[in-house]
């Protein structure tokens, strides 16, 4: 009954979400209030019943109830009960009726906390929102059911792929789905104002929130994502550029640019056009990394659909969205004039070359992810596009962003200094100069570390030149104390939230720079007793315990005890476990950090004589990246607390509002 009552509870969404997208926005044309609030309840009743529906099939995966064919397919008495409700998103079905309870959670936030909204806005972007569920709830219904019976019903069911049973996989896809998702509010919001004509300032305040939630929701999701790759599969390494990685890359980067091209629409009042391009660019992307996933034309852990009809219909949405959006920007981007003049030197100008750098940053990773696969369709022969490609082409485009994010902070609105900026951030300079100096002469003084020596000077250049601005908004050593701790209380929220997410993405470059460029790794053979050195470290192999049991598996356990110049320092228990349901193999690495760099141990399979293939890696520097991606997204945070915020935005005069109310 349980089952049933999810799916009846999703169908009637479905009705619910039709009505939300047809008759708001007819009232909103025809100015007719009663109609216009109409979406804010409907949003709401939206968002229950779709709730009722994922409680329904997590009820239906923590009971085991094996009649129902996804439960059957993903689940398993055996699994622990922590992974049994994780396992409803690690799959198709039930991580796509996931996707669409966090669309309508967004919905209802805004329903809820948008009562400063004009009607006719709020109507419309919650209208826009609903056809996005619309579309997506059909999906679930017509091609992934995910409440289809089985009969009859298995006595158990087949388990979760194992490499899915991890903490880091449990909560990466619903922070990665509120990211994804969250920037169909600012496309909903981008529409809206497209319909209206008018964008500004208010509705660029209105909208910033909202992609800053699924900013740091995003930033999270990947960065968990990337924590479980290297401390799971066994290869030491932190990113790949794999297709899926790349799916969820794009659109941070078009969010990123979305989120600054705002700030300007909001003190500005100019790169409109712009800013609602990136909008729908950026719930594009979002769109097109769920067809990569979901169609079957990618394989990876990731997959989870290989059924054609799935990838077609997800490609139909994805071209109406995208093709329909782009028609009416097409047709009403004229409209939305620009009120601020800037000079090319300025903080304006400095926002719109960071812009620029990104989204030719996600159009490159964009080209490299699709090339292979139109080549393919093409019959053009198997292509392959890794990470020389993107370090090639990626990365050079970053520098100059790194060193635009110190100085942009630095400028006047309108028009700039750029030599008196310049000037500010001498002590930057010298830093930064100071710390490539020193990091090339420390490795060697070759050639070879010299791109390592201009990471860590770029991110010095970074991270000092933010404590700059900083100290410059303060007066920080040019006043009293008591107006120093007074002009620290008064600055915006947000102002804070972008000191630390620069500083943070400062800590990400050292140990991007770090990890990649200092890397030690050491491949064997070892039996009971032998030592490897690694990276100064004398990693001996102490032994091995076979059968050990899990909750759902059984392991072969290593033991190696790390020393450094004869002083115990770690010891390490790697596994390489064995999965009864399904029965599939999995490495469990042992990693031993002091946060300055990583100790890595792996043991693979034996060679028949007493011995184990094992890899040991040292990665220096690796915990700044994750360390650096929380940093990021504290400050997304609390640029999210800032009062203007929370308060609403200001309303527009009374002439305007009564216009927006009959428009």
């Amino acid at each position: 009954m349980i089952p049933e009552t999810g799916h009846f509870a999703l169908i009637l969404a479905l009705f619910v979400a039709v009505v939300q997208a047809t008759v708001p926005m007819i009232g909103a044309s025809r100015g007719d209030r009663a109609w216009m609030d109409l979406s804010r309840p409907a949003a709401v009743a939206q968002f229950l019943l779709i709730a009722i529906a994922f409680g329904a099939l997590v009820t239906c995966y923590v009971t085991s109830d094996f009649s129902v064919l996804n439960v059957a397919q993903n689940s398993h008495t055996d699994k622990p009960m922590f992974y049994k409700v994780s396992g409803v998103w690690a799959n198709h079905e039930g991580s796509m009726l996931l996707w669409v309870f966090i669309l309508s959670l967004y919905g209802m936030g805004v329903a809820a906390a948008g009562g400063n909204l004009p009607p006719a806005l709020r109507a419309r972007a919650l209208a826009v929102q609903a056809m996005i569920s619309v579309g997506f709830i059909l999906f679930i219904l017509l091609t992934s059911n995910p409440f289809a019976r089985l009969d009859p019903a298995p006595f158990n069911g087949n388990g979760m792929n194992p490499l899915l049973q991890d903490p880091g996989l449990a909560f990466h896809p619903p922070m990665l789905y509120l990211g994804y998702v969250g920037f169909s509010m600012a496309f909903s919001f981008a529409i809206a104002a497209l319909i209206e004509g008018r964008v500004d300032a208010a509705w660029a305040r209105w909208v910033r929130p909202w992609s800053l939630l699924a900013w740091c929701s995003l930033t999270l999701g990947i960065g968990l994502g990337s924590w479980w790759a290297y401390y799971t599969l066994g290869w030491g390494g932190w990113w790949y550029w794999d297709p899926v990685e790349n799916a969820s890359f794009m659109p941070w980067l078009a969010g990123t640019a979305l989120l600054h091209s705002s700030i300007v629409v909001e003190k500005r009042d100019t790169l409109k056009a712009w800013t609602i391009l990136l909008a729908i660019v950026t719930f594009s992307l979002s769109l097109l990394g769920t067809f990569l996933v979901r169609s079957g034309v990618l394989t990876s852990v990731h997959s989870f659909a290989s059924d054609p009809a799935r990838g077609v219909f997800v490609l139909a949405l994805l071209v109406v969205v995208t093709g329909g959006s782009l028609t009416l920007f097409t047709f009403r981007a004229a409209s939305l004039k620009g009120g601020g003049l800037f000079a090319p030197i300025s903080r304006e100008g400095s926002l719109l070359l960071n812009n620029v750098l990104m989204s030719t940053g996600a159009g490159t990773v964009l080209l490299g992810t699709l090339y292979p696969l139109f080549t393919d369709a093409l019959n053009l022969g198997k292509v392959s596009v890794g990470a020389p490609f993107f370090n090639s082409v990626f990365l050079p485009l970053m520098v100059p962003m790194v060193m635009t994010m110190a100085i942009g902070p630095m400028m006047q609105w309108k028009r700039g200094d750029l030599a008196g900026a310049l000037s500010r951030l001498k002590v930057a300079f010298v830093l930064a100069l100071a710390v490539a100096v020193a990091t090339w002469l420390l490795a060697g003084g070759s050639a070879s570390p010299l791109w390592a020596a201009g990471g860590l000077g770029l991110a010095a250049w970074l991270f000092v030149g933010t404590a700059v601005e900083w100290a410059e908004r303060v007066r920080l050593g040019r006043c009293s104390f008591g107006e120093f701790l007074q002009r620290c209380g008064h600055l915006p929220r947000s102002a804070y939230g972008m000191t630390i997410t620069h500083a943070g993405l400062a800590v990400v470059i050292v140990g991007i720079t770090g990890s990649t460029a200092w890397k030690t790794e050491q491949i064997q053979v070892m039996h009971p007793g032998d030592t490897v050195n690694v990276a100064g470290y004398q990693v001996t192999l102490d032994g091995t315990q076979d059968n050990v049991p899990g909750p759902n598996y059984t392991a072969l356990r290593a033991t190696f005890t790390a020393r450094k110049d004869g002083r115990l320092i770690a010891v390490m228990h790697p596994e390489k476990r064995q999965y009864t349901m399904p029965p599939r193999p999995t490495t469990d690495a042992a990693i031993h950090t002091n946060l300055i760099g990583d100790l890595y141990a792996v043991i693979g399979d034996p060679d028949g004589t007493g011995g184990f293939v094992t890899r040991l890696y040292y990665n220096p520097l690796v915990p700044w990246i994750f360390i650096g991606a929380l940093i990021m997204v504290g400050g997304g945070l609390v640029s999210l607390t800032d009062r203007r915020y929370r308060v609403g935005a200001p309303l527009r005069t009374a002439r305007a509002a009564a216009a927006a109310a009959r428009a």
